[in-house]
């Protein structure tokens, strides 16, 4: 190919990658305000179901649908689960490989297929799925058992109270610290006795706060935050919420949680149903490493200055169901075994 040639053709991928990006985020804002002009219709979250809850699960990965496919028949089986909704959020995968592969999706298990990739998705409000009062934001890769579901919606439920949002209730700690020497907030893993985040690997929150995510005008440029880093929207939703209760998160500790994607998991661990190599897929979030952790203290700094506030409350102590230690169970010597035992 001449030069000339070669030129215009990377002018014409350019162009093309460019075209893409804003069509993608063109999509993306018409899905967000669908969903909340629907929200606005049916009048917030007074009328769902206090009794019950909806599980939400985000998938991207072809090559953990056959985990995801079970990971949301666990849920749907839950005496407690309304209704399960499969969030696809990988826009190039074909119709016949979601529909077919694995046999598609159980009974009570609702697919739906995300306007992008963006994270913020997560957090649409979907009146139209959604008609119970609490929501469960979960991972594809991560499952608590019957215990320990019910254990964190009871206390989801106990945390309640009238005309005031409350909490975040989750398995999964983290923290944030003002870090002096360089003038920022640094994003860490929970402190002893304290935290301020839980992540969405699994969290139970009230409906009206999905509503307040997507639809406040003046969160927009922190949601955009959240696309460009392609990271934090659990760190927003913490922010969200502790704005909204004036209330750090609850931890809470029941039962047993199989959590895939813990890295203490042996590298080859797992037959086709734990996934086994699937496991290193990169999913929607950007991570990995040293670096994930200093993006995530940026976010936190960014969101700060952009809210002009600190909404983030630190929470102490725990609640317990019995005694218990490590919760995520890991794969390790063909044998399922709490993450932390050696």
């Amino acid at each position: 190919m001449a030069p000339r040639s070669r030129h215009h053709h990377r002018l014409h991928l350019l162009f093309l990658l460019v075209a893409l990006a804003h069509a993608d985020v063109s999509h993306s804002g018409a899905e967000v305000d669908a969903a909340c002009a629907a929200a606005n219709r049916t009048g917030g979250a007074a009328s769902h179901r206090p009794d019950r809850l909806t599980v939400l699960v985000s998938g991207y990965s072809e090559r953990r649908l056959p985990l995801l496919r079970a990971v949301a028949g666990a849920y749907a089986a839950h005496p407690l689960v309304l209704a399960v909704v499969v969030l696809w959020c990988n826009p190039s995968t074909p119709d016949r490989v979601l529909l077919l592969r694995g046999g598609g999706f159980p009974p009570r298990v609702a697919l739906r297929r995300a306007g992008s990739a963006s994270l913020n998705s997560r957090f649409l409000p979907r009146p139209s799925d959604i008609r119970t009062a609490a929501v469960a934001v979960a991972d594809d890769d991560v499952l608590p058992d019957a215990d320990a579901l019910s254990f964190a919606f009871a206390t989801w439920q106990q945390q309640q109270q009238p005309a005031v949002a409350g909490p975040l209730v989750g398995f999964f700690p983290r923290s944030h610290h003002l870090d002096l020497a360089r003038g920022r907030w640094a994003y860490t893993a929970a402190q002893p006795g304290r935290y301020s985040m839980v992540l969405t690997k699994f969290m139970v929150l009230g409906t009206d706060l999905l509503y307040k995510y997507s639809c406040s005008p003046e969160l927009a440029a922190l949601r955009a935050v959240v696309d460009r880093e392609r990271n934090c929207e659990d760190i927003l939703m913490n922010f969200v919420a502790a704005e909204e209760s004036g209330l750090g998160p609850v931890l809470v500790e029941a039962g047993g949680i199989r959590d895939w994607g813990d890295p203490r998991n042996d590298v080859n661990a797992g037959d086709s149903e734990d996934g086994g190599a699937a496991m290193k897929d990169v999913g929607l979030s950007a991570t990995g490493g040293l670096g994930h952790w200093e993006k995530r203290g940026e976010c936190i700094t960014e969101f700060h200055r952009l809210l002009g506030r600190m909404p983030l409350r630190y929470s102490y102590g725990k609640v317990v169901e019995a005694a218990v230690g490590e919760q995520g169970l890991c794969s390790k010597g063909g044998r399922l075994v709490r993450c932390d035992q050696e």
